[in-house]
């Protein structure tokens, strides 16, 4: 009887080895063929999930940003908002492995949109996707009025993304200085900045 194979999860895999060569290498590192070594797979084989290089990295790259969706729509809410906004935060910075890979895969990634202009739109559709995260933040901060009085939503939804996105890049680039903890912390701060309580 033939094997049957759940075709989603193999991808997954696939693009979780992609992930494996990223971080040991590097994006030059990335091809179908080192891909399907990592995966323990013939290049055949891969080429039945994905037909070019392309479309394997624009699938793990999505992957990423699956996986944090995921979090964030599944993480329990304690019905505080400072705590409830931390903690949303908290799924799209390094703070533990898991989640310190995908940070290093994500800035590998926009780092090489220039040498694969078919991730670009990709990058630019979640960059999007992150500043309405953001965005809806503030607006329900706003609606809650737990914001200090002038605090403009669209700049400070702007503020929140850039200092996620550098808290990112400490996170991966000076780790272990950069210490979940200490990330925290700055996110609690800046929030302190913005709040009224």
């Amino acid at each position: 009887m033939p094997k049957i194979v759940n075709r989603d999860h193999r991808r997954e895999q696939l693009a979780e080895a992609a992930w494996r060569v990223i971080r040991r290498e590097g994006m030059e590192g990335v091809s179908v063929r080192s891909v399907a070594e990592e995966a323990g797979m013939s290049l055949g084989s891969l080429r039945h999930y994905f037909a070019t290089q392309s479309e394997l990295l624009s699938f793990s790259m999505r992957l990423v940003t699956e996986r944090v969706r995921k979090r964030i729509v599944s993480s329990r809410r304690s019905g505080d908002p400072r705590v409830d906004i931390e903690s949303l935060i908290g799924e799209m910075i390094p703070l533990d492995p898991e989640r310190l890979a995908e940070c290093e895969v994500w800035l590998a990634f926009v780092g090489s949109t220039p040498a694969h202009p078919e991730l670009r739109s990709l990058c630019e559709e979640v960059h999007d996707a992150l500043y309405g995260f953001f965005r809806s933040i503030v607006d329900s901060l706003l609606a809650l009025k737990l914001v200090k009085s002038g605090v403009d939503a669209e700049l400070e939804a702007m503020r929140l993304h850039a200092l996620v996105d550098g808290l990112v890049v400490h996170g991966v680039s000076r780790s272990p200085k950069a210490t979940p903890a200490e990330i925290m912390r700055i996110v609690s701060y800046h929030l302190d900045s913005i709040m009224t309580q």
